[in-house]
């Protein structure tokens, strides 16, 4: 199975901040899942994570791992992480063009 994924150098980067911070070692990788769920019908999990399945498809940028598990996967063709940060917070985003609604706290989507 192949997607379209990308992840901008600011998630990359917050995601090699959460692994030095938390002293978790290079095995670790950020995971991102899509479960049902959630106020619109399907909801992003994230996860630190140092376990790939098989069926998991691995994506890379300046050293850090962003892994999908192959159900998730079409859920998130042609999107994008990003990490944004203003002063009222911070949150890492998914930006999925395949999400026809989403709710206000960008969590969960439906399709």
């Amino acid at each position: 199975m192949s997607i379209v994924f990308t992840f901008t150098e600011s998630a990359a980067k917050r995601i090699a901040d959460i692994i030095q911070d938390q002293n978790l070692g290079n095995d670790y990788f950020f995971r991102l899942t899509v479960e049902g769920g959630g106020c619109s019908g399907f909801q992003y999990k994230m996860d630190m994570d140092n376990q790939l399945a098989d069926d998991d498809l691995v994506f890379e940028k300046d050293g850090v791992r962003v892994a999908i598990d192959s159900v998730s996967a079409p859920y998130l063709d042609g999107s994008q992480l990003d990490y944004q940060f203003s002063l009222g917070g911070s949150i890492m985003k998914v930006i999925n063009p395949n999400a026809a609604s989403s709710c206000g706290c960008g969590v969960s989507f439906g399709i």
